[in-house]
């Protein structure tokens, strides 16, 4: 019987009469988009969540609940939404850990308002009023300072005032609290945030914030699901080596034992000496780190979030295509005068820190590489250093194995040249070599990867000669790139001069 069926018996082994069908799909393969993102982050003890467990997030009204107004995690997932409406979120909420300190700041109100106005102090991007009348004394304004800042229960910070000054502290322990920028009048005269007069304003940043938590267990709950784009906020060495290890080519989620797949994204502030000699100290393909201007305005979980939300977006719709120019929807970079510039942007490139821009008030993505700078004998290696590389890789990976284990997942296999009757379920190397060339060209014709005829040219296909039961396959895919540079000689006359 040459048809081989996976139900049905064959021969004489079905009596009774007449009509049976079974339904097979294998050769109708259709990959789909089910890429899903994860933010790691702090909760609050008012959340709902459990703490190291992963957990769907549709909203960033559902965060709150989670996780606690105004905690890390709902903050992050706000900023994620604010990119990614539509996209399946998940996140490990952590708890502090119990000898961690809260970072905090203060600012002193002196003197008294000779006449009305506004205090504007921000919060890391957000924007606290605070009124003020005539005659107001130092010690009423702290105490207003302070009510604003609570009426604001989202934000990252609680407030108190004694004698005219507000102490304001993280809601999270440890040291990504000493990140969130405390600052006044950002937008200057010219915006029409300046002092009151009479008063004096003095802020102190935040400090102190220490000991984030362990992520061991957290890391282990992330299991066998596929988690395509993982946003970190935690910079020190120990995570991102945790983080690298997790991911590695040999025994991670890259390795062909459990070929999950993925990239990390996390951000790191400081001067551009400080981010130089960080970039210099990682080698690590599947980790993109953003360098943040010391006063880059949003807190960097944030813009983390918002990262890994922009990066998705992109990839998701097609994962060759650069993300260069995306917008990271409601976050406030550096202000004028204070952001990196070309030069320094573009040795922090070369050195493994992937760089943003602010173009009309608006950040965006300039360039997403990857930590990876270097080979095996530390010669400079430009194969991994855009992310779009590796999202490229899983993409046509998880596609051959979809199409594999779809069409051949219970074949049985042949020389090529063997008799066997139609519909057998029998594959030859002939035959996966014709799949794989056709998988290429569809590829090809998706934009994916290019030079179809050089690529089938060194494609092998072969049975392995100690074991019957395997193929071995060369597969050189040529992946398409990215428009980077656009190089232009403007060679100029005065006048042409007639021939």
């Amino acid at each position: 019987m040459p048809v081989s069926f996976n139900t049905i018996p064959s021969g004489n082994g079905l009596m009774v009469p007449l009509f049976y069908a079974e339904v097979d799909n294998s050769a109708a393969f259709t990959p789909g988009n089910s890429n899903v993102a994860l933010l790691f982050g702090q909760m609050l003890d008012s959340g709902t969540a459990t703490a190291g467990k992963p957990v769907a997030v549709s909203s960033a009204a559902m965060a709150k609940t989670l996780f606690g107004r105004g905690s890390m995690l709902a903050r992050m997932v706000e900023a994620y939404r604010n990119t990614d409406v539509l996209g399946a979120l998940y996140c490990i909420p952590l708890e502090d850990v119990s000898t961690a300190t809260k970072a905090s700041a203060t600012v002193t109100i002196t003197g008294t308002a000779s006449e009305s106005g506004t205090v504007y102090l921000y919060i890391g991007a957000d924007l606290v009023r605070v009124g003020v009348a005539a005659k107001d004394a130092a010690n009423t304004v702290a105490t207003s300072m302070a009510s604003a800042i609570t009426a604001k229960g989202d934000l990252p910070v609680t407030a108190t005032a004694e004698a005219g000054v507000v102490t304001i502290t993280a809601r999270n322990g440890g040291t990504l609290g000493n990140n969130i920028l405390v600052r006044k009048n950002v937008k200057g005269a010219i915006g029409g945030e300046m002092d009151v007069p009479g008063l004096g304003v003095e802020i102190t940043a935040m400090s102190g914030g220490a000991t984030d938590p362990d992520l061991a267990d957290a890391l282990k709950a992330m299991g066998s699901d596929a988690y395509e784009y993982i946003g970190n906020p935690y910079c020190s060495a120990d995570v991102l080596d945790d983080f690298q290890d997790l991911m590695n080519d040999t025994s991670g989620r890259w390795s062909p034992y459990q070929m999950l797949y993925g990239h990390v994204i996390t951000a790191k502030r400081g001067d551009y000496n400080t981010l130089l000699t960080f970039g210099k100290t990682r080698n690590d393909q599947h980790m993109t780190t953003f360098a943040l201007e010391p006063n880059f305005g949003s807190w960097d979980v944030e813009a983390i979030a918002s990262a890994v939300a922009r990066t998705k977006v992109f990839i998701d719709a097609d994962p060759a295509r650069p993300t260069q120019t995306g917008s990271l929807i409601g976050i406030t970079g550096a202000p004028k005068g204070e952001m990196f510039q070309l030069t320094e942007r573009n040795t922090l490139l070369q050195n493994g820190l992937a760089t943003l821009t602010s173009v009309a008030g608006v950040v965006q993505i300039e360039r997403e590489v990857t930590n990876y700078r270097v080979n095996k004998y530390g010669e400079q290696d430009l194969s991994y250093v855009d992310c779009e590389t590796l999202f490229t890789t899983a993409y046509v990976l998880r596609y051959l194995k979809g199409l594999i284990t779809s069409k051949y997942g219970r074949h049985k296999l042949a020389n090529d040249g063997t008799n066997f009757g139609p519909g057998q379920a029998i594959v030859t190397p002939k035959i996966i070599r014709s799949e794989l060339t056709v998988a290429y060209a569809k590829l090809e014709y998706q934009g994916i990867v290019e030079n179809a005829t050089i690529f089938e040219r060194y494609l092998v296909v072969e049975r392995d000669t100690d074991n019957v039961n395997r193929i071995n396959v060369l597969f050189p895919p040529d992946y398409v790139n990215q428009l980077r540079i656009f190089a232009l000689l403007n060679q100029f006359r005065l006048q042409y001069q007639e021939a």
